[in-house]
């Protein structure tokens, strides 16, 4: 079987609102789709999509985005910036330095540099 990544779905209470944090985030265009669910495209990865829930975030996501950046300061100071909370102080060890953060429904992602 080969497969290819489509898509990835994250769970929305708001998904117009959150799509718009995200697609400032990654500079893309926000895109508002029938049934409430919203998308960015992610030239060269996949489509990242948000899908409408009625229920709150409860626990820690299983599954989490790191995204590479140049300055992991200045790009989680504009994430708060934007709406979301850091985790934490920024990590370092053998594989690099990360800054976990929270998007403003709570869902966890870091920023990356090696």
């Amino acid at each position: 079987m080969r497969a290819r990544l489509q898509q990835i779905v994250v769970d929305s209470r708001e998904p117009r609102t959150l799509v718009r944090f995200w697609a400032r985030l990654f500079d893309a265009d926000p895109v508002d789709r029938a049934h409430d669910w919203s998308h960015i495209e992610l030239p060269g990865v996949a489509r990242l999509a948000f899908q409408p829930v009625p229920e709150d975030k409860a626990t820690k996501n299983r599954l989490h985005l790191d995204i590479e950046v140049d300055d992991i300061q200045a790009a989680a100071t504009e994430a708060v910036g934007l709406g979301a909370t850091r985790v934490g102080g920024t990590v370092t060890d053998e594989q690099g330095s990360f800054q976990v953060m929270r998007d403003p429904e709570g869902n966890e992602f870091c920023f990356v540099s090696g």
